[in-house]
């Protein structure tokens, strides 16, 4: 299970996404992404300021992810294993 907080989730999708501000940074953004991932969901993340001038080519950008499939964590986590 995910110990941290996300922006916006689909489970059914296996998709999160985040949008960053200016108090990300590349180190702490990288480690909760390999976090996430490790959980088989993918990540993308977007800065604020492209969800408020690009809302276009933010959604495109979704709607290519889920179209592409979900991620499979590797190794399964321990609850899957069953």
């Amino acid at each position: 299970m995910i110990d941290t907080f996300v922006d916006f989730l689909c489970v059914d999708a296996r998709l999160v996404i985040e949008l960053d501000g200016g108090q990300h940074t590349a180190t702490t953004d990288e480690a909760r992404t390999r976090v996430i991932e490790a959980c088989g969901y993918l990540v993308i993340r977007f800065w604020n300021n492209d969800v408020l001038t690009n809302m276009d080519g933010v959604l495109l950008t979704i709607v290519d992810a889920m179209r592409a499939g979900t991620p499979h964590p590797n190794p399964l986590p321990d609850r899957e294993r069953e």
